[in-house]
């Protein structure tokens, strides 16, 4: 069945949202020179929302274009990079000696940040798993985390949690996270299981009212658990990397695959090749290839006086994989 056919004005809606996104990240610094901080959160926040919606509406219309994309990188590293920076430099950092050099930092991670993450799109995935993580914390949770500090003080007031220092430290804290080679979870990949939906609504529906009732307190709730799950998507990616048994399997079957692993290692039975094992026969098929069925034949018949080659004339490759002299038949 061929794609519907969209007309010019549908098409550059994508665009049009990401500039909205680029105007919001705009409007949150607007808000911090007039002390409106409150203003400011949600000003982020609806960057966040835009930048969501863009790329899904640019593979539902198919209008992705090269121009879009360096489009939504721009407007990413002023709405979730400048803004977010220039927001903690107004609110906490504009009397310190450091403040500026802060803003600085964060401004310039958010923008290496970015800049990996184009230049990995081109780049063959090394595991089939890849595209379940980021590398690092991405654009909008880290400008959702960076604001922590900002949260506390909306909802419980001035306390330690705002002291310039502090907050210094926290931008400079979540700065390294964007940076970092850290695996994060990419949750445009995440299934849900059918017997958790029912839950997962009941979970939305409670933090919406949060979200209502005490905005900036729901957001540090959020900021915090985000944060936490990133030991998670370490581990969930050095098991991945450790089982290729679950590479091709679908995300909710992965559970029955690391039950079947934890009664091997009870019973006492081999788990499956690895990469390094596999990569220690390919090694050793291509030293096979090279020398032939006779390595140490061939070799003898290269010595000028005929003798057999000593070990420190034996290839290092062949003394490393332990190959044999092999008699012909």
């Amino acid at each position: 069945m061929p794609a519907p056919a969209y007309n010019a004005g549908i098409r550059l809606l994508p665009n049009a949202v990401t500039v909205l996104a680029l105007c919001a990240g705009l409007s949150a610094v607007y808000f911090a020179l007039s002390g409106r901080f409150e203003l400011c959160t949600a000003a982020v926040g609806a960057a966040a929302l835009c930048d969501a919606l863009d790329g899904r509406l640019a593979r539902l219309l198919d209008a992705s274009t090269r121009i879009g994309a360096e489009l939504d990188s721009l407007a990413d590293l002023v709405s979730f990079g400048v803004a977010p920076a220039l927001v903690l430099y107004i609110w906490a950092l504009e009397g310190s000696r450091f403040g500026w050099i802060v803003a600085l930092v964060f401004a310039v991670c958010m923008a290496l940040r970015l800049a990996r993450f184009n230049t990995l799109i081109d780049v063959e995935d090394e595991y089939p798993f890849t595209k379940e993580f980021f590398v690092g914390v991405p654009a909008p949770a880290a400008a959702l985390s960076a604001g922590l500090p900002l949260y506390l003080t909306l909802h419980f007031g001035p306390g330690w949690w705002s002291a310039p220092l502090l907050v210094g430290l926290w931008a400079l804290a979540v700065a390294a996270l964007m940076v970092s080679r850290l695996p994060t979870l990419s949750f445009k990949t995440v299934r849900v299981p059918q017997k958790y939906i029912a839950p997962l609504l009941v979970l939305v529906g409670i933090a919406a009212a949060l979200l209502i009732t005490a905005p900036f307190l729901g957001l540090a709730i959020v900021a915090v658990l985000y944060l936490g799950l990133i030991p998670y998507s370490g581990y969930l990616h050095r098991w991945l990397t450790r089982h290729p048994e679950a590479w091709g399997v679908p995300v909710r079957e992965r559970r029955a695959v690391a039950r079947a692993a934890r009664s091997a290692r009870r019973l006492g039975l081999r788990s499956p090749l690895r990469r390094r094992v596999a990569g220690r026969a390919s090694a050793m098929a291509r030293a096979v290839r090279r020398f032939g069925d006779d390595p140490a034949g061939a070799m003898q018949r290269r010595m000028p006086n005929g003798r057999a080659p000593g070990p420190a004339q034996v290839p290092r490759n062949r003394l490393r994989l332990g190959l044999r002299r092999v008699r012909r038949r």
